[in-house]
């Protein structure tokens, strides 16, 4: 049984301010507890219910196991139909990122992106076409948000995130510099080489003027009909799949 004090500091950690505190954050659902076991993330606790204890794989030994209530879990879940199974997963530091780790490639650049459901389907997208590292504004929506984790699926289990200034940064290296603009280039046409950044923008505001000035090439998905804009996600999947396309 969980203790009232284990039960508030699990519950805390739905907050960004509690998971930065302590270095820890919430998956649930065995599928993608399961993507982070095979992956380099320590996982620190997983509480299940005694009901679905078979579904759990061959675990290291340095993974605590505890085992709760389904009444338990909906006080802990951050979802409103638990899933049986919810793990603390600690939190990477935040590598630096050096200029060499994306050469001869495509990485996804993400300038203010807010929505968590977004954030986790963009990271999702990535992994689904083979991108392996994505690079965001300070400003973006937490990739450790409940939410976004859950919209991942277990991709972020695969998918490197890195935050950084993207002004300094995108202004220090070498690397051609997309930028997804209205005004741009249609990506069918465009000159992609075999290496880039890919910069999409907020929800609302799309890629801010700092960054803006940092982009060498811009370009953009074709518009057939009426709409005024396109979802950033279906954006980021358009992109992916056009630049797995042209490098195949």
């Amino acid at each position: 049984m969980l203790s009232k004090s284990q039960i508030s500091f699990i519950k805390s950690l739905h907050q960004k301010k509690y998971r930065k505190e302590h270095g820890l954050f919430i998956v649930e659902g065995i599928k993608s507890i399961k993507e982070f076991i095979r992956s380099n993330y320590h996982i620190h606790t997983i509480f299940y219910n005694s009901e679905q204890y078979n579904l759990l794989p061959k675990l290291p030994a340095n993974i605590n196991l505890f085992e709760v209530k389904n009444a338990e879990l909906d006080k802990i879940s951050t979802l409103q139909t638990p899933q049986g199974f919810l793990a603390l997963v600690h939190i990477p530091k935040n590598q630096p990122l050096e200029e060499r780790e994306l050469k001869n490639q495509f990485t996804l650049v993400l300038d203010g992106v807010q929505d968590p459901g977004n954030m986790g389907t963009i990271i999702r997208t990535a992994d689904w076409f083979g991108f392996k590292k994505i690079i965001c504004s300070p400003d973006s929506v937490e990739v450790f948000n409940p939410k976004t984790v859950q919209a991942t699926m277990g991709s972020l289990a695969r998918v490197t995130v890195f935050e950084t200034d993207l002004p300094a940064f995108l202004a220090s290296n070498k690397i051609p510099v997309f930028g997804a603009l209205l005004d741009g280039a249609s990506i069918y046409k465009t000159e992609w080489g075999n290496e880039g950044l890919v910069i999409l923008g907020n929800e609302g505001k799309g890629i801010s003027p700092e960054v803006i000035k940092n982009i060498t090439k811009p370009v953009t998905i074709p518009r057939i009909g009426e709409a005024e804009s396109l979802n950033v996600a279906v954006s980021a999947a358009i992109f992916c799949a056009e630049l797995v396309r042209v490098r195949n």
